[in-house]
C-alpha cells in the first residue's frame, strides 16, 4: 500500500474554507466522496462539534474508512450512495440544512493504486473501472459495444482527446478480432495509433482516452450536474461547500453552479433589486485554487488540483 494514497489533497486549505460554518455546535458536514476517509478523518479532529454524514459507492473504500472513522462512533454517519443521491440520504437521516459540504471528484487513489480495479494506465488489469463494482457496464464492454461514433464522441467530449477518430477506428478494427478484456492492449494500441507528435506532449498517450472510459462507466459528470446544484440547495444560510476537481470538464461545471448562484438574477434596469432576485452565494476563492509547489512535491496526484468554495447567504426565492 503506497503511501501516497494516505495524503489528502488541499487538506488544510479545505478544512480553513470550510472552519467558519463548522464551528458551531449542532453542525453537520458531508463528505461526498469519502474515499478512504482522509478528509472525513480531518474534519471530525478538526471540528469536534460537528457531525459528519459519508458518501461513496465503493464498497471497499465504505469497509475501510468505517474501520479508519471508527473511533469517532456516532459522530460518523457513513453510506454506500452515489453523490448526487445527497437530497434522499439527508431526507432518511431526517437532516433538513447541512453547514458544510465537501467533494473531492476524480478517482480515488485506493482504486488506482489496486490494478485489479482497472483504472490505472501504467499496469496490466481486467479494463473495469467501476466504483461500486456491484452495478452497471465496465470500460470493456463500452470498448467492445459501443458503435464507433459514440466512442469518438466520448473521446472527445470526456478525454478532450483530439486523436478520437484515429484512436477509436484501430479500437474497431481490434476489438473485431478479438474482444478487449485488459487495458495493457488498450494501452499499446493507443501509442500505435497516434502520430508521433502527439506522443510527445502530456504525460501517458492513453490518459485521455482512460479519463474518457471512467467518466463514461461511472456517468460522473451527469452525477456531477446534479449533485453540485443539490448540495447548494441543502446549505443551511452560512453553509460553505468546498469542491476539488481534477480535470477541466469537472472545474467547468462546478464553476458554472457557483457563478450562477453568485449573480443576481434581476431583469436590467431595475433602481432596486428585489429580495427574490439577490445572489444565493458568495464565492470563497478567486477563480480556481491551485496546490501549492511543497504540496505537489509530497503529493503528486494533487498536481491537476483545482479548488473552488462558496458560501450560502440567502435562501432560495419561493
Amino acid at each position: 500500500m503506497s503511501q501516497s494514497r494516505h495524503v489528502p489533497v488541499m487538506l488544510q486549505r479545505c478544512l480553513d474554507l470550510l472552519a467558519p460554518a463548522l464551528e458551531r455546535p449542532g453542525s453537520v458536514v458531508v463528505d461526498c466522496t469519502l474515499g478512504l476517509g482522509g478528509h472525513s478523518e480531518a474534519l471530525l479532529a478538526r471540528f469536534p462539534e460537528a457531525r459528519l454524514v459519508a458518501l461513496d459507492r465503493d464498497k471497499e473504500a465504505l469497509r475501510l474508512s468505517t474501520q479508519r472513522l471508527a473511533p469517532f462512533g456516532e459522530r460518523a454517519t457513513l453510506v454506500h450512495a452515489v453523490y448526487d443521491e445527497l437530497p434522499d440520504v439527508l431526507a432518511r437521516l431526517g437532516i433538513a440544512r447541512v453547514q458544510g459540504v465537501l467533494f473531492d471528484l476524480g478517482v480515488s487513489s485506493m482504486q488506482l493504486d489496486e490494478a485489479e480495479r482497472g483504472f490505472a494506465y501504467a499496469q496490466d488489469a481486467p479494463l473495469d473501472m467501476r466504483m461500486d463494482q456491484s452495478t452497471g457496464t465496465s470500460a470493456a464492454e463500452v470498448l467492445n459495444t459501443y458503435p464507433p461514433g459514440e466512442l469518438v464522441r466520448i473521446l472527445r467530449a470526456y478525454g478532450e482527446e483530439k486523436q478520437a477518430k484515429r484512436i477509436v477506428a484501430a479500437i474497431v478494427r481490434e476489438r473485431d478480432k478479438e474482444p478487449f478484456s485488459t487495458s495493457a492492449r488498450l494501452v499499446e494500441l493507443i501509442r500505435d495509433a497516434l502520430p508521433q507528435a502527439a506522443k510527445r506532449t502530456g504525460g501517458n498517450p492513453a490518459k485521455r482516452t482512460f479519463q474518457a472510459l471512467r467518466i463514461e462507466v461511472n456517468g460522473e459528470l451527469g452525477v456531477l450536474e446534479r449533485a453540485v446544484p443539490a448540495a447548494v440547495k441543502a446549505l443551511a444560510v452560512g453553509g460553505r461547500i468546498a469542491v476539488l476537481s481534477y480535470q477541466s470538464l469537472e472545474d467547468r461545471l462546478v464553476k458554472q453552479v457557483f457563478t450562477a448562484g453568485a449573480t443576481a438574477t434581476a431583469p436590467p434596469g431595475l433602481p432596486v433589486v428585489p429580495e427574490r432576485y439577490q445572489p444565493r452565494l458568495k464565492l470563497l476563492t478567486r477563480g480556481a485554487e491551485l496546490p501549492t509547489e511543497e504540496e505537489v512535491a509530497e503529493n503528486r496526484r494533487a498536481a491537476p488540483a483545482r479548488l473552488r468554495g462558496a458560501e450560502r447567504i440567502r435562501e432560495d426565492a419561493e
